[in-house]
């Protein structure tokens, strides 16, 4: 199924898991993604905006940062992340992102549950 980025569907959150500031989503698509998949979307974070840290349980949550750079804590080892970077956050682990640059930090954001 094709999706075209015009048709995603924006959301936007603020303090997001206790973060700073608004968080922008948006969704691939919210009704047909697969069972086992419960997101799909690009995320911004503009200057001093952050996605609060949180525990991941019975799922996993892939992030894959497109443009900009940031800070993550990677359950509870702080690492900086820039374009072309991954984090991969398996059930029973944690992490936060933010950013405290100019440019918005973009990331690619996939949750699928585990079995």
């Amino acid at each position: 199924m094709y999706i075209s980025g015009n048709e995603y569907e924006f959301e936007k959150r603020i303090a997001m898991r206790g973060g700073d500031g608004e968080v922008i989503l948006e969704h691939v698509s919210k009704n047909n993604l697969p069972a086992n998949v419960r997101l799909m979307a690009r995320i911004t974070l503009n200057k001093n905006c952050s996605i609060g840290y949180h525990v991941h349980e019975n799922e996993t949550e892939i992030f894959h940062f497109i443009s900009g750079s940031g800070t993550v804590d990677d359950n509870g080892t702080i690492r900086e992340v820039s374009s072309g970077d991954s984090l991969i956050t398996p059930s029973g682990s944690g992490h936060a992102v933010s950013n405290k640059n100019d440019e918005p930090l973009i990331i690619f954001a996939t949750i699928v549950l585990s079995k």
